[in-house]
């Protein structure tokens, strides 16, 4: 059995809180849509590499029980990297009163995820 540290999560004051529950499996260069959270967000991979995107950069973390966390608010994109598939699990916490989630097109990645993806097929 093994563990993950998913935290701590940075919150926003907030009158009530609401955490969403997310399981994903990812074939190697799978992506999500682009979107934001009204909170940070927590991942665990069981399997498979992540690169996650934003306009501060990009996270990459290798291996089985990779992590990340991402704070609410910025833009991103995920991508499975790799050669197996990413199977994760993730939380986001946010304000009661905002879906955890919203789907945007007013923000393009540079790539950065997309670069990874290709180095791993050399």
């Amino acid at each position: 059995m093994s563990v993950a540290n998913g935290g701590p999560l940075a919150l926003e004051p907030a009158p009530a809180y609401s955490v969403h529950y997310l399981r994903a499996i990812f074939t190697p260069g799978m992506t999500a849509p682009l979107h934001i959270h009204s909170g940070p967000e927590a991942f665990y991979a069981l399997t498979g590499d992540s690169c996650l995107e934003t306009p501060d950069g990009v996270q990459v973390a290798r291996g089985p029980g990779n992590t990340l966390l991402v704070k609410g608010g910025p833009p991103m994109q995920l991508m499975a990297l790799g050669k197996v598939p990413r199977r994760a699990f993730a939380a986001i916490v946010h304000d009661s009163r905002h879906p955890p989630t919203t789907l945007i097109n007013d923000w393009q990645p540079q790539g950065l995820c997309a670069r990874e993806f290709a180095r791993d097929r050399r």
